[in-house]
């Protein structure tokens, strides 16, 4: 497994894009490594560059809130099967193939909630950029996913910064101070122990600044 700074992760990012086919490039992590802050800059950095990229998330296949409460999960949202992981692979090799104009769904944090057909990925895009937890995770239908996927990167991130940054984004978005340390070192914490296991089988891991 090889060791990537930013400069290095943007290069492998432009070589992936320029590539003939379609690239799916993903990133992944424990909750709050920074996963979504980097993919964002990454994209526009590189579609700012003139290169036709896209970004996907995985988050959008949350299931929604309300099959959340009506299947008693919403207390471990965020954990693998509270998402549609087959869905995510669909779109996947949806993407994949390059077909016209495909809609993929987005997860809002201010409504706690999905919102489908959100990001449109036209054909001309060379190279999907996902993020999300579950992409190295060694269960179907992750492993399908994975395999759709040119590259993973881990971004590994010490657990006491990790940590502040999660209880702050729970209060940020309406948790107490309590709710938030109980979420943080709860249910957010046994995902972030799952997502780690998973970091060996990375292609690079992502040491940000």
């Amino acid at each position: 497994m090889r060791s990537l700074d930013p400069t290095a992760a943007r290069q492998r990012a432009v070589e992936l894009a320029e590539r003939s086919e379609r690239a799916i490039l993903g990133v992944t992590g424990a909750p709050a490594a920074g996963k979504s802050t980097y993919a964002e800059k990454l994209v526009a950095e590189l579609s700012a560059d003139g290169l036709k990229v896209a970004l996907v998330p995985m988050d959008g296949y949350h299931l929604a809130q309300s099959a959340l409460e009506a299947l008693g999960l919403a207390d471990v949202k965020g954990a693998p099967h509270t998402f549609d992981a087959a869905g995510f692979v669909a779109l996947l090799r949806r993407l994949k193939q390059r077909e016209d104009t495909v809609w993929a769904p987005r997860f809002d944090r201010q409504l706690e909630d999905s919102i489908a057909a959100s990001i449109g990925v036209g054909p001309e895009i060379d190279l999907i950029v996902t993020e999300g937890n579950y992409l190295l995770l060694d269960q179907a239908p992750w492993t399908t996913g994975r395999q759709l996927i040119d590259e993973v990167w881990y971004i590994d991130l010490p657990n006491d910064v990790r940590h502040a940054r999660l209880e702050a984004r729970h209060r940020r978005f309406g948790r107490s101070p309590e709710e938030a340390h109980a979420r943080t070192h709860g249910s957010d914490e046994r995902n972030a122990q799952l997502i780690a296991s998973t970091k060996p089988a990375a292609d690079a891991v992502l040491h940000l600044n």
